[in-house]
């Protein structure tokens, strides 16, 4: 549920006990001066930051942050001269941006200044684990002598990619995802979904708020997964050629690897589900009776070990990896249509249906 009670109207859907530590830490005057809250991408990690910011800088004599008053209006249209956001600039198509020292230099020479009308200025780092090494070691000395009316918030999807110093130096809170009856609840009373799509959404979310609010808002992203579902159904059952090719064609779009590969995940996880009994539990319940038809069609082993390269891929890329030989390696270890499968499948069904119970 959302955090709206005496201790102040956090704007943050879920990560309770998070806000929970923060409030009593504002109200026992324990100030951080940097914050580290790491996470999945989308968890909500930016929100709970800005909602800090908020209650660092409200001016309401009751609770805090109060939601009403010029710096809690100020910060939720991001608009207030001494809360900013600091990110990585944009990369080309074929490279995620980076964040620089130029932006770290601004962001001391700024801090120096100190705040314009509130007790504290903020800043927002997000997605630190972009910072390239001369600005995280630029970042590292402001975090060792920071200014008395500074704070910085961290926000990382990847914190064991960041340096263990900067780490040391921050109070860490490692979001959790949320459970799947939280965002479906939220998605319905908050944004306005129907139940049938926030269930859905909450199910493919794995927890994360705001890559389902995202998916909400945005038509396109719903017909690109339809198309790339399609796809996923059909690849199967192509040859060698046909299966390369499309992975030289995904490579021409970068920006659609993850979620491709997000996708296919999910979609495979469901098959092995659905053939190891446990069909309520598939993520794409659009899609229920492809699922049930393609799990008959597969070997479990074969779909087992297709999955775990598919779990591995994100970590590869996100280590360099080259992206086209990896597609082209998961293609061709796709496993393909077999009477096999169906005679597999069939078999476990008949054994469970005889156990007792």
């Amino acid at each position: 549920m959302n955090i709206d009670a005496s201790a102040g109207k956090w704007p943050v859907i879920g990560h309770e006990w998070a806000v929970e530590l923060l409030q009593h830490s504002l109200a026992a005057g324990r100030q951080p001066h940097a914050v580290l809250l790491a996470g999945p991408a989308q968890i909500g990690k930016r929100t709970l930051a800005l909602a800090l910011a908020a209650a660092i800088n409200c001016t309401s004599q009751g609770a805090k942050p109060c939601g009403q008053c010029r710096s809690c209006r100020l910060i939720e249209h991001n608009s207030h001269p001494d809360v900013r956001i600091v990110q990585a600039e944009a990369g080309d198509s074929s490279r995620e941006g980076v964040l620089k020292i130029d932006q770290i230099r601004e962001l001391q020479h700024a801090a120096a200044l100190g705040p314009l009308e509130s007790s504290y200025k903020v800043f927002v780092l997000r997605e630190i684990e972009r910072a390239n090494l001369p600005a995280a070691n630029a970042l590292l000395k402001t975090l060792e002598e920071p200014p008395s009316q500074v704070v910085l918030l961290l926000t990382s999807a990847r914190p064991h990619a960041l340096l263990p110093t900067i780490i040391s130096r921050c109070q860490v809170l490692a979001l959790r995802p949320l459970p799947l009856g939280q965002i479906a609840s939220a998605l319905v009373e908050r944004w306005g979904a129907s139940q049938q799509e926030a269930d859905l959404l909450s199910r493919l979310s794995e927890g994360r708020i705001g890559w389902a609010v995202q998916r909400l808002k945005d038509g396109s992203a719903r017909d690109e997964r339809a198309r790339r579902l399609v796809d996923a159904q059909h690849l199967p059952q192509q040859g060698r050629l046909q299966r390369l090719g499309y992975a030289e064609a995904l490579t021409r779009t970068p920006a659609a690897i993850h979620p491709t590969l997000m996708l296919w995940a999910s979609w495979w996880r469901d098959l092995l589900l659905i053939q190891q009994g446990c069909g309520k539990h598939v993520s794409n319940v659009d899609h229920v009776s492809e699922l049930q038809q393609q799990a008959r069609s597969f070997d479990s082993m074969q779909v087992r070990r297709f999955l775990v390269r598919l779990q591995e891929a994100p970590t590869q890329l996100n280590q360099n990896a080259n992206a086209r030989l990896l597609l082209e390696a998961l293609v061709l270890h796709m496993p393909a249509p077999s009477a096999l499968g169906s005679q597999n499948l069939e078999r476990r069904m008949e054994s469970t249906a005889m156990r007792p119970g």
